[in-house]
């Protein structure tokens, strides 16, 4: 089960870090003449953050149920 938890914790990582990216993307390419675009990439950091800190406190917390 640790192993099992440990993968996905990587997996949430790399996906984390793959939505960051996205929405700074999305942000630098609405930077002209698209704010709604910018808009959106700003909007979605929140939610990325939240998946990530989500994931990295339910990790531990499953491991003492399962122990």
């Amino acid at each position: 089960m640790s192993t099992l938890l440990s993968w996905g914790k990587w997996g949430v990582l790399i996906c984390g870090v793959a939505g960051l990216f996205i929405c700074a993307g999305q942000m630098a390419i609405g930077r002209k003449n698209r704010s709604t675009f910018a808009a959106d990439g700003a909007t979605g950091i929140p939610w990325v953050l939240g998946g990530l800190s989500l994931a990295a406190t339910a990790a531990p917390i499953v491991e003492v149920f399962f122990k």
